[in-house]
């Protein structure tokens, strides 16, 4: 058993601060796809679509998350907080997932989230954070798994 530690918990309250609002904006991407809420959360206030490849691929990563990375974090989170091992080969996939799709998106949507956003959102919440979990997810469940207790 790989009790938690003050490190897993800074983790599990950083992860629910970072993928809180990105499970609303989801959430309401599949509830309403082509409300203006929606496109207000993905896009920017006002903003619309900018080609039916835009919106696909929005709604794409919006079933993605809830089939996908929601549970993954949801079960991990669960799992690590009782100290299995499961729990954190599951935060390890979810780690691994924020990575991989933060980083696709900063090729594909930082023209269009940038000015949209401002320099500091992006940076942090809309790209910066769900980098820095995603590693440090990673990370901590690879080093826990592998014998190292802190």
């Amino acid at each position: 058993m790989l009790q938690p530690t003050r490190v897993t918990w800074i983790l599990i309250i950083f992860g629910v601060v970072t993928l809180a609002p990105l499970v609303l904006a989801q959430l309401t991407m599949l509830a309403k796809p082509h409300s203006q809420k929606a496109k207000d959360f993905l896009v920017a206030k006002g903003a619309d679509w900018r080609d039916k490849t835009h919106f696909r691929s929005a709604l794409g990563c919006a079933w993605a998350d809830w089939i996908l990375l929601v549970p993954l974090v949801l079960f991990g989170s669960v799992g690590v907080l009782w100290g299995h091992d499961w729990g954190y080969v599951l935060w390890g996939a979810a780690g691994s997932i924020s990575l991989y799709i933060n980083i696709v998106l900063w090729f594909m949507e930082k023209e269009y989230v940038y000015p949209s956003r401002g320099s500091v959102a992006y940076y942090t919440y809309y790209w910066g954070f769900f980098i820095l979990w995603g590693s440090l997810a990673l990370a901590y469940s690879a080093l826990r798994l592998g014998g190292f207790d802190f």
